[in-house]
């Protein structure tokens, strides 16, 4: 056995210790060099040496052989007995092919005697080559050719040869001592097979080992790939840099890069001299990013890709646009005229747009579809919507293996290490239901961060470390060596077309003006702009190489720049006849055909037979069928059984009536995608859509994947945990089909708002900004229900805040009025009661004519609420959503006897009508509650608020005064309460406790028309036909009415009441709102007295969401619902 043990260790040993062959000498035993020997030679031909590390069956192996040999030496091979009878080893001949580049150490001559054992010299020699090749693989990098400017050079290392090379002790570490003597540097070496530079060579002199590792990893291309844990990954990217010629490029292809080049550096000095006050954020410095994008478009257009969907900040936008896009020129021109829109909307800035092309690729005469996403001014934001959007492209045409689309991401070197979202967005690269099967990401290096030095601003060395931690290999390069640049591109495209996994290309150039391009950089980096003052652009630099070697002449790169510039003279004049500029053309998401031939005013019916309830509730309800051995855990077959019994009572809880949704809409066709946190079971295990076998891992059923034969897929998925990344990510999805619905959900509310920059610059205002619909939908868990201040609140206020529709004006009322509120607003904030109504309003997102995103809180405790189920009826065919739900009870059968009118939103509804019953008020109080908060039902609030005419008008809601919807609702209450009558508002008071806020109104229009008084010389349509600031800001002298204001103003003072507007609009009038009591109001308007008043009834003002203290929730619950339900 001890033979056995000493044989496998020698066969492992040798190649990991430095000093083994003089150890090897110095050991009593002679025999044990020939041992080494023989076990290198096996490992060279036995197959289970290709293996990345040792094979775990090597002991076994040797000890059988050995045991045979005890029990008969007959029974092994020849070899083995003499081996285990004389220590003399010959090794048994193998079978398996010779790997290339791999040779048995036996058969290379040491210089000694055939048969002799090399001397220790001889294998310290070779061992230190093979650390040395290796150290250059894993670190030359750190001593590569990188900066254009040189500010970051490292000096080199003169060697005994007498020739300088970058590789020192950062790169070479300990082998750095490993001295060749100038005799040394002729000698013949075997190369590993873990290397490509000898091409078909086997072995190299040592002098052209080393020159080739130099010129490989050392020169102007640093790489960083042997932290990958594939080793067929490390030897394909080895081979593409290390086989001798690969950076030889033909005349043709040169100049194709010269031309390029021509194109991207014209592009920028043209908007320079024409538009040299205006902010651009050229490209200058790293012109070469265009022609680089172009190479990775043409090479995997090549290789099968049909769209490329692309995400980039503001610098170099505008030519990446023009370029590469090949978006016409005139329409880049005419965003820096200043012109008004022709169409809706409130655009945005010319480095901002996206655009969607579809042209021919003319190197490969192949059509490529090309998008460049919008994005805002926060950096990096825009890669998980890409990202997003990628995959849905992928998925809708069938993609599987992202062989037909791809993403490119462009990152500034300072936003790449800086911005956490970067982080979150790599780790959706390798997780099934979020893979892009590879995004090539493109670092336009600028070597600072607006005024930043890279020192302050990164830990790292390089600003693309956070690719590391996806096994990312990156590819830097020096932006002035156009082929470096050409090659890495084509090897990155290669890479992700083989492994389809992300990669990181690092273009390592300089930023030739400031920040933009009016800023001054020598403030804050002097030293570093004397050189770029200094440094010829890339072109110059490369058009002289060209010219120097033959390829092009002086004449030929004239020709090329002043063709592009005479291009770009013609689109500047076409530009200066337009008159308009149109957001439409700028569109990257565009829906062909989805709007045409539909009334935009005209909603399809959300209700559905109840025979499609029945079956989709009776499949949700059921275990897999035919698979009696599928296992499932015993509470959820509890869970199926309560399911099947609502189905049998034609009742419907809040996961059922989910269900019913989803289901009936991938019955018509329509995918549903649902992504989240713990979406499958949900964070308060209520929707249980994916059930997993108890016994057998991975083995799951999802009864919504199976409802009907030809229905539409449904897609559920647990998500990173991540919500900036995971939102932007379902953000681009909803942008590519307008056919589907796509949820997130939070996994509570207040989570969203780590999200915050999706939610501000994409959902609420993407449409305004970039003419772009999205109809996502947010699930936000939400409500006070005593679990402390992070798990209650979604924040509902901030949504409310950000809805554009305008709280001073009632919208004329006719059958349409709900539908032109939805098509008029940037998105819809609801908070249902009801299963049946969240059921209507998620199929409404498909039924409308158009897409606006969702906000949707949804409950926690209502989940198991005994009275918050629905009957079929209520979502059969005939039923709808319901903006507004009011009260059914007696209340409301006698409106004339009701002294209150609560109105609320939310789970507090189900809370205050158990109050009520308590308190017996149920025919005194009637409870109404506002389904669909934004847009406001204007109308619905007018009606109901006429309906109890003789009752007190209160708003209830659980969260605190500022929080909440009441800083919402207020001003429309007041506008909906007084859209025919005349306003007019008292102090402020509390009423409960400090939590009530009065808001008044008149209930007549006649009432005081005598105490009117208008002041007002011009009629309502004159004035309000003059541009609101003209009617903000109009003296009084203009209107020559300076006694009727001096009436208007003393009798304003008398009475001590505030004004309304003649007409319903108050917002011409709404600066007077906030006027304390008794001071003059404006002229041109009518005074009134109060009449009626809205109140709040709440919690009071606080800075925290929710109290950490159960009790503390209680009493102020029971405050809240004492104060509300009263007469």
């Amino acid at each position: 056995m001890h033979r056995a043990h000493t044989a496998f260790s020698l066969a492992l040993s040798p190649m990991a210790h430095k000093n083994f062959a003089t150890w090897l000498l110095n050991s009593s035993s002679s025999q044990k060099l020939v041992k080494a020997t023989a076990a290198a030679a096996v490992r060279t031909y036995n197959s289970a040496a290709a293996e990345p590390f040792a094979n775990g069956s090597t002991a076994t192996y040797v000890e059988e052989m050995y045991n045979s040999w005890l029990r008969d030496p007959s029974s092994v091979h020849t070899s083995w007995d003499a081996y285990f009878r004389s220590n003399t080893y010959v090794s048994p001949p193998n079978l398996a092919p010779v790997q290339a580049n791999t040779m048995p150490l036996s058969a290379f001559n040491f210089g000694s005697a055939v048969g002799a054992a090399p001397d220790s010299k001889t294998i310290d020699d070779h061992l230190a080559v093979q650390a040395i090749i290796r150290s250059y693989q894993s670190r030359g990098h750190l001593a590569s050719d990188l900066d254009p400017l040189g500010i970051l050079t490292r000096e080199k290392t003169v060697c005994k040869d007498g020739l300088a090379r970058r590789a020192n002790e950062d790169v070479l570490r300990q082998h750095s001592g490993f001295l060749f003597g100038e005799q040394d540097m002729e000698r013949q070496f075997k190369l590993p097979s873990t290397t490509f530079i000898g091409g078909d060579e086997a072995s190299l002199p040592l002098k052209e080992i080393l020159n080739r590792l130099e010129n490989v990893y050392c020169n102007k291309i640093g790489v960083e790939f042997m932290f990958i844990n594939s080793l067929e990954q490390c030897n394909w990217i080895r081979k593409r840099f290390e086989t001798p010629g690969v950076l030889s490029f033909t005349p043709e292809e040169k100049r194709l890069i010269l031309a390029r080049l021509t194109r991207a550096t014209g592009f920028e000095a043209f908007l320079a001299k024409k538009y040299s006050s205006e902010k651009r954020f050229g490209l200058e410095g790293c012109e070469i990013m265009i022609p680089a994008l172009k190479e990775i478009i043409d090479v995997s257009t090549e290789l099968g890709v049909e769209s490329v969907i692309m995400g980039m900040p503001h610098r170099g936008r505008l030519n990446t646009l023009a370029n590469v896009c090949r978006k016409p020129l005139n329409q880049i021109f005419t965003q820096f005229a200043g012109l008004e829109a022709a169409d809706d909307g409130s655009g945005d800035v010319k480095y901002h747009l996206g655009t969607y092309i579809e042209r021919l690729n003319r190197v490969t005469n192949k059509n490529i579809r090309l998008a460049v996403v919008a994005n805002p001014s926060h950096l990096e934001a825009v890669d998980p919507v890409v990202q997003g959007k990628t995959r849905a492209e992928q998925f809708y045409r069938g993609d599987q293996e992202g062989k037909k689309v791809m993403s490119i991401l462009i990152h500034g070197d300072a936003a790449f290490c800086g911005q956490g979202v970067v982080y979150e967005t790599m780790h959706l690269s390798d997780l099934p239901d979020y893979t892009t099967h590879g995004t090539i990401h493109v670092v336009a290096n600028n070597q600072i961060g607006f005024t930043t030095d890279p020192r302050f601003s990164r830990s790292s060395p390089y600003c693309t470390d956070v690719a590391r931690v996806v096994n990312a290999p990156i590819f830097h390069v020096n932006a002035d060596d156009p082929e470096a640049v050409m090659h890495v591109c084509k090897v990155a495209a290669e890479w992700r077309a083989t492994f389809h996994k992300d990669c990181v290309i690092d273009l390592v150039g300089y930023r030739r003006n400031g920040h933009n391009e009016i800023d001054e950089p020598m403030f804050t980096q002097p030293l570093m702009y004397q050189k770029i003052r200094k440094h010829k652009n890339c072109l110059d630099l490369y058009a002289d190489k060209l010219i120097a070697e033959g390829t092009v002449t002086a004449e030929e790169v004239k020709s090329v720049a002043a063709k592009y510039e005479n291009i770009c003279e013609e689109a500047f004049a076409l530009a200066k006849t337009e008159t308009h500029v149109k957001y439409k053309d700028w569109l990257d998401s565009p829906w062909s055909g989805f709007f045409e031939g539909k009334d935009p005013l005209k909603v399809a019916p959300t209700g559905v037979k109840e025979e499609t309830l029945i079956h989709i509730g009776n499949r949700f309800s059921s275990p897999p069928p035919n698979a009696a051995e599928f296992v499932i855990h015993k509470g959820l077959m509890r869970v199926l059984a309560a399911r099947k019994a609502m189905v049998d009572d034609k009742m419907a809880d809040w996961a059922l009536g989910e269900a019913m949704a989803f289901g009936s809409l991938l019955k018509e066709g329509i995918h549903v995608r649902l992504s989240g946190q713990d979406v499958e079971r949900g964070t308060f295990s209520h929707r249980h859509h994916v059930l997993h076998h108890q016994l057998v891992d991975k083995a799951t059923y999802n009864s919504l994947q199976h409802m009907y034969p030809d229905q539409a897929p449904y897609s559920v998925s647990n998500s990173s945990l991540s919500e900036y990344a995971v939102l932007g990510f379902e953000h681009g999805y909803s942008m590519t089909n307008p056919n589907a619905l796509v949820l997130w959900e939070a996994q509570f509310g207040d989570f969203s708002n780590t999200a915050q920059s999706i939610i501000d610059q994409f959902i609420a205002s993407g449409q305004s900004k970039w003419v772009r619909q999205s109809g996502l939908v947010m699930l936000l868990p939400h409500g006070m229900e005593g679990m402390g201040p992070e798990h209650s609140s979604c924040r509902v206020e901030r949504f409310l805040q950000m809805s554009s529709d305008d709280p001073d004006y009632f919208p004329p009322e006719s059958d349409e009025f709900a539908i032109r509120q939805l098509h008029d607003i940037n998105w819809i904030v609801a908070n249902c009661t009801t299963p049946a109504n969240y059921y209507h309003i998620l199929r409404r997102q498909i039924a409308m004519p158009f897409r606006k995103p969702l906000i949707l809180c949804t409950p926690k405790s209502l989940l198991r609420h005994p009275e918050a189920k629905s009957p079929f009826s209520e979502m059969s065919e005939g039923s709808e959503f319901l903006r507004i739900i009011p009260d059914r009870g007696p209340a409301g059968e006698n409106p004339s006897s009701v002294k209150k009118v609560v109105f609320c939103t939310g789970r507090v509804y189900y809370d205050l009508t158990k109050t009520r019953a308590d308190k017996q008020l149920e025919k005194d109080i009637a409870i109404v509650r506002v389904e669909q908060v934004s847009p406001f039902p204007f109308d619905l609030v007018k009606e109901q608020a006429n309906l109890y005419k003789n009752a007190e008008l209160v708003w209830t809601q659980e969260e605190h005064k500022n929080q909440g919807c009441w800083s919402y609702v207020q001003p429309r209450f007041l506008t909906a309460l007084n859209h025919s009558r005349d306003v007019s508002q008292s102090d402020e008071q509390s009423t409960f406790s400090n939590t009530t806020t009065t808001t008044t109104t008149d209930n007549t229009n006649t009432n005081h028309e005598s105490n009117v008084v208008d002041t007002d010389s011009e009629s309502d349509s004159e004035r309000k036909s003059k541009p609101w600031l003209s009617r903000m800001f109009a003296s009084s002298s203009d209107k020559n009415d300076n006694d009727a204001t001096a009436t208007a103003t003393a009798n304003a003072t008398a009475i001590g009441d505030f004004n309304a507007a003649k007409h319903f609009d108050l917002k011409n009038v709404r600066h007077d709102f906030n006027r304390p009591a008794g001071i003059a109001a404006a002229p041109g308007v009518r005074i009134a007295k109060t009449g009626r008043k809205i109140s709040y009834v709440g919690r009071a003002c606080s800075a925290s969401t929710a109290t950490g203290s159960k009790a503390q929730h209680i009493r102020e619950l029971n405050a809240l619902l004492n104060d509300a339900i009263s007469t």
